[in-house]
This record gives structure tokens, C-alpha cells and sequence, in this order.
């Protein structure tokens, strides 16, 4: 996402036209999770306003449409997923990777119809698959069958880091909200491919969030000192402050690795007055 009504004055100016949401967001951070994507295949005209908007280094992770990963379970939809990738093709190499996200219910018993399902993807755009089964981070067997589907494609697994935000109790509206509705993963940091993906959950308080991250930012900068190439999504219940966050991560990773260049510098955003 890159528009949310609580950025609008601190990330993003007053009033700002929706066709250039995304290219203030692109100043703050230089890579997006296209959630929307999940509920529908977006327009022709909106995936053109996306290319339009962003540089060509930026990078799209888009989620695959639900009927493809939760309705039909990846099976039968072959003219739902050539719409979804004939919609996305301008955004060219912006299309960093796509994304697999499937259902708690999809278990480590259905990795053959995945490894099918990934068979059959063009090799002209990359792939990233997030599971939210617990069988796949507990049982050793399964992981390695999950990773073995995954190597012939060069597929990542990615990991959604809520550990930080289930260590204690929530204590606000929107921490009781993604209570409820985030998935309490196993924690895991191994990278399969040169292009590894991570999303992470923090809390309302920034100190909690920041303190949640650490162990990723040593991770994070093993990678880039291996040559590998990593994308960090952060959020929090509310994402109120997730672009500033997501700039501190940066920061605090470049930190450790020399020669890391710093993400662009934002134009200022003036709060709105009465005149």
C-alpha cells in the first residue's frame, strides 16, 4: 500500500490526487506490497499510472488474486492467472517478484499441488510464496519438501515475522484487531534464493518495534554482504508511522554495511493550515 489517510500531511502532501499517491510513497521507500492485487486484477490504465509513477529499480511485490490461491487452491484457473499476468506486464522489471500468499488451511500435505502450480509459471517474472500452516515451520520433513518445490522455479519463501508482536498482550484497538487476525508464525531467516523478502510485524510503541527488528538487521546485512539482493516490508497495527520505520531500518542496516546506498530523500511535506 502507499496511501493511507494518516500519512496524508507527514508522508504524503494535503489533498494529493490518487494518480500521484504513489509517487510521493516512492520518495519515502523504494519497494511496495501489492496487497490490493489480492481482492482484484487491477486495470490496464492503473498498472500503467504504477510504471508512470515509480523509477525503474523500484520494486513491486504483488500478491497473486485470492481466487487463484484461496478459492480454486491453485488448481483450474489457468484464465484467471494469464488476466492477472498480462494486466501486470507493464510494470516491466518493477515486478520484483510475485506473491504466492496461501491460507492457513493450505498444509504441508498440499506442497505437490504448489510444486505443480509453480511448474507451470512463466519464468519471466520471479516468485515468492508465503505459507501460513504451522506444520511447515515445525516439522523438519515438511520444510525440506516445501523448499524442494520451490527450488526448480527459484521461488522464495517468505517469512512474516510476528514474534515481536505476540511476545505480550495487545494494548490498543488496532493491536486487539491484528490479534485476531495475524497469523502466529515460527520465526524463520533462511534465505533460499538471491532475492529474499521479509514483512514484519511491530506494535504501537516505536521502541518495542525497533527492539522487535534487531535480529533482522544483522540478518539483513549478512545477506547484502553475501551478494544478495533483500526486500524488508514493516509494519505495524496501525501503519501510521510504517515509512518513517521502514526508513530507520534502512538506516540502521546501512549502518553495518558499508557502500549500501541510502534510499532517496523525501520532499518535505507541509502540515495543513487554516489559510
Amino acid at each position: 500500500m502507499w496511501n493511507l489517510k494518516s500519512w496524508h500531511g507527514r508522508f504524503l502532501p494535503h489533498r494529493l490526487a490518487a494518480p500521484e499517491r504513489l509517487r510521493h510513497y516512492a520518495a519515502w521507500c523504494n519497494a511496495v506490497e501489492g496487497n490490493t492485487t489480492f481482492y482484484a486484477t487491477p486495470a490496464p490504465e492503473a498498472v500503467a499510472s504504477w510504471a508512470e509513477q515509480t523509477g525503474p529499480d523500484f520494486r513491486f511485490v504483488l500478491k497473486l488474486p485470492r481466487v487463484l490461491t484461496h478459492e480454486r487452491r491453485l488448481v483450474g484457473a489457468d484464465a484467471e492467472l494469464g488476466a492477472f499476468l498480462d494486466a501486470v506486464a507493464p510494470l516491466g522489471p518493477r515486478a520484483h517478484a510475485l506473491w504466492v500468499q496461501l491460507p492457513g488451511s493450505f498444509t504441508p500435505a498440499d506442497t505437490a499441488t504448489l510444486a505443480r502450480f509453480l511448474r507451470t509459471l512463466p519464468r519471466t517474472h520471479r516468485y515468492a510464496v508465503e505459507v501460513r500452516h504451522p506444520g511447515f515451520f515445525t516439522d523438519a520433513r515438511a520444510a525440506r519438501q516445501l523448499e524442494d518445490a520451490l527450488a526448480p522455479v527459484a521461488a522464495e519463501w517468505v517469512p512474516f515475522d510476528t514474534t515481536a508482536f505476540f511476545a505480550s498482550p495487545p494494548t490498543s484497538d488496532a493491536e486487539r484487531e491484528a490479534w485476531t487476525n495475524k497469523p502466529r508464525m515460527p520465526l524463520r531467516t533462511r534465505a533460499l534464493t538471491d532475492r529474499p523478502i521479509v514483512r514484519y510485524l511491530g506494535r504501537d510503541d516505536t521502541a518495542r518495534t525497533v527492539e522487535g527488528w534487531q535480529p533482522w538487521v544483522a540478518v539483513v546485512a549478512g545477506w547484502l554482504a553475501e551478494g544478495r539482493s533483500p526486500t524488508v516490508f514493516l509494519h505495524t497495527p496501525d501503519n501510521a508511522d510504517a515509512p518513517a520505520l521502514a526508513r530507520q531500518f534502512h538506516d540502521e542496516v546501512r549502518a553495518r554495511v558499508s557502500g549500501l546506498d541510502p534510499l532517496p530523500d523525501p520532499s518535505p511535506t507541509e502540515p495543513a493550515t487554516l489559510f
